[in-house]
């Protein structure tokens, strides 16, 4: 049983409270919402952060941390990172880069890669990528590969 199987019994439900239809029905005048203050109005009730005008808790606790702003965030560079020991797999003297990892399924397309050191390297490879780690370019150039960084021009506004 869930909470949407749940249903009233036949004949439990009571009828609708007509309210501000005079005295006689018992809900007139005031119409239920008391005398003056915010619930009486028509716009009333509260939040529910709202503490009767007592100064609200998440302006009593103290500031934590910062939210990094959207324009910081889009300046941040978001690496696919691939390790070398996924690299061995390619073969000897083979020449991988982003679409060649891309094709292989190491990394989404379209988004920079970074190389890290986990892991050995048995054969000479060269590596293009947008970034290495400084243990992967050691390796890279124990086994005596190539590391060359991918750099993307910049369009120069004249």
């Amino acid at each position: 049983m869930d909470l949407k199987d749940l249903k009233p019994s036949p004949g439990s439900t009571h009828r609708k409270r007509r309210v501000g239809r005079g005295i006689g029905s018992g809900h007139g005048k005031t119409a239920g919402r008391g005398h003056k203050g915010l619930g009486a109005r028509s716009h009333g009730n509260t939040p529910p952060s709202y503490e009767g005008g007592q100064m609200p808790l998440q302006r009593r606790l103290p500031k934590q941390g910062f939210r990094r702003t959207l324009k910081n965030q889009a300046r941040r560079d978001e690496f696919a990172i691939v390790n070398l020991s996924r690299l061995g797999d390619f073969g000897e003297d083979v020449t991988i880069d982003a679409a060649a990892l891309v094709a292989r399924g190491l990394v989404p397309a379209g988004r920079k890669v970074k190389v890290l050191g986990d892991g050995e390297l048995k054969s000479k490879i060269r590596v293009r990528a947008d970034a290495f780690s400084k243990s992967a370019l050691d390796k890279i150039a124990a086994v005596g590969g190539f590391a060359e960084l991918v750099v993307k021009p910049t369009s120069e506004k004249s």
